[in-house]
């Protein structure tokens, strides 16, 4: 693709070889297309960078179809050495295609504000950046445990309330209105710590503040998806807590 180029490619069809395989339109979903420049293998290098891992995996596989079928190279053995690599380039991506659960971060009650807050940590996650969104998943967290107080009872939180304040007196009122195992009040309680951290990482390692540096890629996933099992988990064992 050095002289930017890609395949036989126009521009109306390369658009339209997005949207065909996709569903994704360049013209519209710019923050995937923008990064490099005009040109369409700039574009699509560009794609290649920001998308999330499964949707590059899926249009690498249809570009190298497609090049089939239209160019029909000949059977040589740097042919078989292009395929080699290139397939271990898509196998790669296919590796890293886990994506985190947003369904998760479900809007709980009303409101346009929250709605935003969900949209932008999905095209977080979308974007494959959680690190970016850590701080909004720490106000989406503070939204909810206040919401969930508030639905059992326990009044309005305060606003200077941390976090993980508010996570245990959720868990102080749970723990009263619901007859839960050992193991399963272990658990919840075990939680009000792991808020307690996510304060610190919110504050030093997130775009909350001018922090010189953020947290590692693979640690900011690991806290989402741990975030989303607690989220999920608690959901599921005080569901009318949820419901508007």
């Amino acid at each position: 693709m050095g002289s930017g180029y890609v395949l036989d490619f126009s521009d109306r069809t390369f658009d339209d070889f997005f949207y065909e395989t996709l569903k994704v339109d360049p013209q519209t979903e710019s923050r995937y297309f923008n990064g490099r420049g005009s040109s369409k293998a700039k574009r699509l290098r560009s794609f290649i960078e920001r998308a999330p891992a499964s949707m590059v995996a899926k249009l690498l596989r249809e570009l190298w179809d497609y090049r089939t079928a239209v160019q029909a190279p000949k059977p040589s053995s740097a042919e078989q050495e292009i395929q080699t690599s290139y397939f271990a380039i898509v196998s790669r991506f296919e590796g890293s295609t886990q994506e985190i659960d947003t369904a998760a971060f479900d809007a709980f009650e009303p409101g346009e504000t929250l709605e935003e807050l969900i949209a932008a940590i999905r095209r977080d996650l979308n974007a494959n950046r959680p690190q970016a969104g850590l701080d909004r998943l720490h106000t989406y967290c503070m939204k909810r445990f206040a919401a969930l107080v508030r639905k059992h009872g326990g009044g309005e939180c305060g606003e200077n309330d941390p976090l993980h304040s508010r996570v245990g007196r959720y868990v102080k009122y749970l723990s009263k209105d619901r007859n839960l195992t050992q193991m399963t009040e272990r658990v919840i309680k075990s939680s009000i710590s792991i808020f307690e951290s996510m304060n610190d990482i919110r504050n030093d390692k997130s775009l909350a503040h001018d922090n010189p540096t953020l947290i590692d890629q693979d640690e900011a996933r690991f806290i989402f998806d741990s975030v989303a099992a607690i989220l999920r988990f608690i959901k599921a064992i005080d569901g009318r807590a949820f419901e508007d």
